[in-house]
């Protein structure tokens, strides 16, 4: 369920973002759903492998950051695969990747998974223990 709604967030968030940004081309929704599988996918098989390298140079302070990079750089790559979408430079990827990034964080802090709340990332008001 989280994953369809990340999914559904993200194409929502670069078809918005693609109406307000001239340097970005999308033709249709189904076509921002499309980006958003295939950067989920290439996050999960290629992403890794790039962010690795980049988190140990610097000395994985930087995750955040390198997350961000690396998906503006993933967004670039899949602009060369798909003729219905196209940016136009780095800049306009980097604020995409943002604004995934920032709409995902919302999506978890507000409809975080049973394994979230028992690892502790996330505390829901009924997992809090009274204080006694």
């Amino acid at each position: 369920m989280n994953l369809i709604l990340h999914l559904l967030l993200d194409a929502a968030v670069i078809f918005g973002l693609a109406y307000f940004m001239p340097q970005v081309d999308v033709k249709n929704f189904g076509t921002a759903l499309l980006i958003a599988v295939l950067l989920g996918l290439l996050n999960f098989f290629v992403g890794w492998l790039i962010r690795f390298p980049l988190n140990l140079v610097t000395f994985f302070l930087l995750t955040g950051l390198v997350r961000i990079i690396v998906t503006a750089v993933l967004l670039k790559l899949i602009d060369s695969f798909l003729d219905s979408f196209t940016i136009v430079g780095f800049w306009p990827a980097l604020v995409i990747a943002i604004a995934v990034a920032v709409a995902g964080t919302l999506i978890d802090r507000s409809a975080p998974t049973q394994e979230m709340v028992e690892s502790g990332y996330v505390v829901t008001l009924f997992s809090m223990q009274p204080i006694s």
